[in-house]
Parts: structure tokens; C-alpha cells; sequence
């Protein structure tokens, strides 16, 4: 075994080794965080978690749980299941209910688990998690209600789940005796209350603190992470298990008011997601026992196809009974329900109690059981939800759509090309007019801002798969390739070049340096047109004593734009560029029917 610093580097080595060699080849991170977990404990016996950490590794687990919980909370906005709430609290309800009882019964009658102790390990069950529902979903990005859907019920559940696997966990330790319904609703109450409570006074304490500047700018994520702990850990104190409902009513409370902006923090917390995620499962692989898990065996797989063919289907579908919910949609959340770290840290805490107990000599088989369903969910979701998706067309492989930030003239004009061409394209800006003049040619452009929430929930990005930021405001260029990241990926976003570069900003530099946003107006104003060549024509034109500026490389129906020192892409293209030609010239856009060249440049009717 290593050394304890060897141990805890080891951890956080291999955890981002897994996450960053799942990015490269697509899979959901789990996949290999689990089995990387294995190797390096029971089976090379270089990591120990129980010997690293000794007491205090599962109370590291909670905590760390907690604020995978307080971070999934920050994502969710009331508006996302504006027309679905029904389904969500149904899920959180009826499905609860339903995955209980039915898991429950393939637990005793599948895996060979006592009664009370499947009824343990089916409330377990009932949770699905927002970490494998979140980066599923992101990698999927399915449109339509059932994403907003998903990833409220992925949040909400977990305390939900949790709490539900401790009631049921007081009357198996208590052994029966005793139970009565009036003692479990006043502890079920309390919890509610005590959770609820807490977590609403800590948001609104943190919101006021941010609004009268009594927290200084750097410090508001040393005490978001100060109150999130403190108030897991009152809340657990006061009610048993409060503490996981008490950090999610937090995250939601700060997400869905609008007196502070908060996305400073979430960005944070959400890099300490990752990390958080990587090193729990790492250490709670290691702990399994590879006797335990053989001895599940075949009986494992048999269970994870019951929850995933039978279990998860009758409980979706019962919760979005009678709603407004399409059957596309609705086939698309019967279909996504993996596991994750919350059922994996909530199965060992109870196994562990429950081991040292004595009492129920099958509690050790929790844990590889648990597993077993977290890697078999984890796979049969995680490659088939994609699939799946674009079988019902709820999302693309690959989307060729762009959402181009601004619409200023010169904006219009390279999306009147690109949109004459089949390539789907959104405007975005705050100027009304060059919206209304947009729309004018025919094109889809919205009035609002990319830094605004309610005005970036309002675009559809179905079939959009880059952003690009051209307006004439470095700093907003800035700001919009920073915020749409987290959507597209750094790879994915784009902006002008700007007049002076900053080292290290995000964003892949479109076109030329010498070609800001406003140079490539005036070349408009100069007479140059957006015109299509093929790459023979270009490359001799970019000899000549006036070069086109090439904008975008057309290639199968696709429009890849072209980034300041990247290589040109492989195979036949042509290329869509701004260049010196007669306004008649062949493959120039033109104008949409009924549309005219107004004084300023723009189309109007």
C-alpha cells in the first residue's frame, strides 16, 4: 500500500486521468472512474480508504455528497419545468413509490435479499442522481421538456431517496417492534421542516450578504462553501438526514431569485463537481470486496435489466399520466434513470452500520449489488440515451446549427448566406432593430442579451452545435464566448477578433486579427459581398493585391468557421468569404424576397 500522501495524490491522479480520457472517447466518466477504483484497491491493494481515513471517511463522503447536491440545485430554474412541474413532482412522488415497491421485489425475489432489507435496498433505489443525469444529458442535449424534466427529478429525488432509505432503515434496525405510523410522520415532518427551513434562511442570508456588499468578491466562495457545510451539518443534527434536503432547497432558492447574480458561484462549484466526484467514487470502489461481487454475479445483471426494462418505465409513465407530456417525451424519460454517487455513498453508510450490527449477515452483498446496478445503469443509459434521442428526434449526433451573438448588419448578411444555404442560424442582441430588420430577410433572431437568463432560455438550441460572438463589444464578445461555454464546450464557442488580445481569454479567434467586427462592416460599406468559392478560386485570390476574408469552410452541409491559426480541414470544401465582386456576381447572397437595401445598409420591407 502507499503512503498516505502517495495515497490521497493517487486519488486525485487517477480521478482525472478517468475523467479526462472518458471526455476523449465519449463515454460517460463513471465507466471508468469505477473500474480505475477497483484496480487500484482491492485488486493492486495500492489505495486503502478505510486505512487512509479511517472514522471520518464516510462522514468526507456525506459532505462531499452534499455539495454535489447544493451545486445540482444551483442549475435548476422554475422555468425549465414551466409546463411539466406535474410530471416532476409526480416523479418525486408516485415514482418514488413505484420504484420502491417494485425494486423492492426483484431485490428479494432477484438477488436473494431478505424482505426488510430488499425494502432498504429498493428506497435506495428510488434515487437517480445529477451526477450521471447531468453530464448524460449534456452530452445528449435532447430538446423539448423532458431535459428540464430529467434534471429536476435527478436533484430533487436524492434527498427525497435518502430520506425515504432512512425511515425504512429506523424500523429494520428497530426490528419491527414498535411501528406506528404517528412517530415515522413526525420524524418525516421535522426533517421537512428542519431541511427546508434552514436551507431557505441560508440562501436568503447569502443573497442579502451579496447584495450589501458585506461579503467582499472573492471571499463569496469560501463562504458559500462555509454555510453549505455548516447548514448540512445543523440540519443533521436537528433531524436525521435533513441535511441533504436542506443543501438542495438552497441551491434552488439561490438559482430562482434574481436579486444577486449567482453564476460566479455555480461556475465554481462546479469545477468542484468534478473533482468531488472523481475522488468519492475512486474511494468507494476501492472499498468493494471482489468475493462480494462475484458472488453477486449473474443475479446482478438479471436485476439492473428488471429496473431498467420494467422498473423505471411503469414509474415514468404513471407520473406523466394525464399530462400535457408528449409520447416522444415521454418515451425519452422512461429511457434515462442511471445511479450515481448519492446511491453508492447512501448504500455504504447503511452497510456499514448495518455490518457492524451483526444483524443482517447479507448487508455486506449492499455494496457490489449497488455497484453492479451503477455500472449496469451507467452503460445501458449512457449508450443508449443518445441513440435514442435521435430516434425520436429529440436531438442530433452532430448539430450543424449556429447561434451567432449580435445582428448588426454585417451579422445579417453572413447569416442570409449561411441560412441560403440550409445552415440552420440564431440571432441573438438587445437592438430591436436590427431583430425586427432580421427577421425582415427571414431569419430566426431574438431580442435580448447572452448575459441574461430568461433571454437565453428563450432560444431553441435544437440542432445548434457552436456559438459565435461578433458584435462590436470585445468585452461582450468576452463575456458571451465565457458564458456559452458551459453549453458548447471551449471548443465549440467563437468571437471577432478583437482590438487588443488578452492572454489566455476563451474563445477561438474567427476569421482574420485583422478583421474585428467593425473592420468587416466597413468592408460591407466598401461594396464587398459574402460569396461562395471553391478552394482553387480561393487559394488564387489570396494571392491578388485585394485577398477575401474567409469566413466559413462549407463542407457536407455544414459550415465550419474558420479560426485565426488553425489548420484548414481535410477532404473537398468550399469556402463562403467576404470579397470585392460585382453585386450581380454569381454565388453572392442575396437578399430575401420582398426586402430592399435601406439607407443604412440593412434589409428592410
Amino acid at each position: 500500500m502507499l503512503s498516505p500522501l502517495s495515497s490521497l495524490a493517487a486519488v486525485i491522479l487517477l480521478g482525472g486521468a478517468a475523467q479526462w480520457i472518458a471526455w476523449r472517447l465519449r463515454l460517460p466518466s463513471i465507466l471508468l472512474l469505477l473500474p480505475i477504483g477497483v484496480l487500484a484497491g482491492p485488486v493492486s491493494g495500492l489505495i486503502n480508504p478505510d486505512a487512509l481515513f479511517g472514522p471520518i471517511l464516510l462522514p468526507i463522503v456525506a459532505l462531499s455528497v452534499a455539495m454535489i447536491l447544493f451545486e445540482g440545485g444551483l442549475t435548476l430554474n422554475f422555468r425549465d419545468i414551466r409546463d411539466s412541474h406535474r410530471v416532476v413532482w409526480n416523479l418525486v412522488s408516485i415514482g418514488v413509490l413505484i420504484t420502491w415497491a417494485l425494486a423492492g421485489l426483484a431485490a428479494h425475489f432477484i438477488l436473494g435479499l431478505p424482505p426488510a432489507l430488499a425494502a432498504l435496498f429498493g428506497a435506495i433505489l428510488t434515487v437517480t442522481g445529477p451526477t450521471v443525469v447531468g453530464p448524460l444529458l449534456q452530452q445528449v442535449r435532447p430538446t423539448g421538456p423532458a431535459a428540464g424534466i430529467l434534471r429536476w427529478e435527478g436533484i430533487v429525488v436524492d434527498p427525497i431517496g435518502a430520506l425515504l432509505a432512512v425511515l425504512v432503515f429506523e424500523v429494520l434496525i428497530s426490528g419491527g417492534a414498535g411501528f406506528a405510523f404517528a412517530p415515522i410522520a413526525t420524524s418525516l415532518g421535522k426533517t421537512v421542516l428542519v431541511g427546508g427551513g434552514l436551507g431557505l434562511l441560508a440562501a436568503l442570508f447569502l443573497q442579502s450578504a451579496i447584495a450589501r456588499y458585506w461579503i467582499p468578491d472573492h471571499l463569496h466562495n469560501a463562504v458559500t462553501l462555509l454555510l453549505v457545510a455548516g447548514i448540512f451539518a445543523a440540519s443533521n443534527a436537528a433531524a436525521h438526514e435533513g441535511g441533504l434536503l436542506a443543501v438542495t432547497v438552497m441551491g434552488i432558492a439561490l438559482a430562482n431569485q434574481r436579486r444577486v447574480n449567482v453564476h460566479h458561484i455555480l461556475e465554481f462549484k462546479e469545477n468542484l463537481r468534478v473533482f468531488l466526484i472523481s475522488a468519492m467514487f475512486i474511494l468507494l470502489a476501492a472499498r468493494i470486496n471482489l468475493a462480494d461481487l462475484a458472488e453477486v454475479g449473474w443475479r446482478g445483471a438479471a436485476f439492473v435489466l428488471v429496473l431498467v426494462v420494467i422498473v423505471r418505465p411503469l414509474a415514468s409513465f404513471a407520473s406523466a399520466a394525464g399530462s400535457r407530456l408528449s409520447l416522444r417525451d415521454r418515451i425519452f424519460v422512461a429511457c434515462v434513470a442511471p445511479r450515481g454517487i448519492v446511491a453508492a455513498a447512501v448504500t455504504s453508510v447503511f452497510a456499514f452500520e448495518l455490518d457492524r450490527s451483526g444483524a443482517f449477515p447479507e448487508a455486506r452483498l449492499l455494496v457490489p449489488m449497488m455497484f453492479s446496478v451503477i455500472v449496469g445503469t451507467v452503460l445501458i443509459y449512457g449508450l443508449c440515451a443518445g441513440p435514442i434521442a435521435r430516434r425520436l428526434r429529440l436531438a442530433e449526433s452532430s448539430p450543424a446549427g449556429l447561434l451567432l451573438i449580435g445582428a448588426q448588419r454585417a451579422v445579417r448578411e453572413i447569416a442570409f448566406a449561411l441560412h441560403t444555404r440550409q445552415i440552420p442560424v440564431i440571432l441573438l442582441d438587445t437592438n430591436r432593430v436590427n431583430v425586427s430588420q432580421a427577421h425582415a430577410m427571414g431569419l430566426s433572431a431574438i431580442t435580448g442579451s447572452v448575459l441574461d437568463d430568461t433571454s437565453l432560455a428563450e432560444v431553441n438550441l435544437a440542432g445548434i452545435g457552436r456559438a459565435l460572438a461578433l458584435t462590436q463589444n470585445d468585452e461582450v464578445n468576452l463575456l458571451a464566448v465565457t458564458r456559452l461555454a458551459g453549453v458548447f464546450g471551449r471548443a465549440g464557442v467563437y468571437r471577432a477578433a478583437p482590438r487588443t488580445e488578452a492572454g489566455g481569454a476563451i474563445g477561438r479567434v474567427l476569421f482574420s486579427r485583422e478583421r474585428s467586427a467593425a473592420r468587416i462592416e466597413r468592408l460591407l460599406d466598401e461594396g464587398q459581398r459574402v460569396v461562395e468559392l471553391s478552394a482553387a478560386e480561393f487559394t488564387e485570390r489570396a494571392r491578388g493585391p485585394n485577398p477575401p476574408t474567409p469566413l466559413f469552410y462549407l463542407m457536407s452541409g455544414r459550415a465550419i468557421p474558420v479560426a485565426v491559426d488553425e489548420p484548414t480541414p481535410r477532404g473537398e470544401y468550399r469556402v463562403l468569404a467576404l470579397a470585392a465582386v460585382a453585386a450581380d456576381a454569381p454565388g453572392a447572397a442575396q437578399p430575401a424576397a420582398g426586402a430592399s437595401r435601406s439607407g443604412n445598409g440593412a434589409w428592410a420591407s
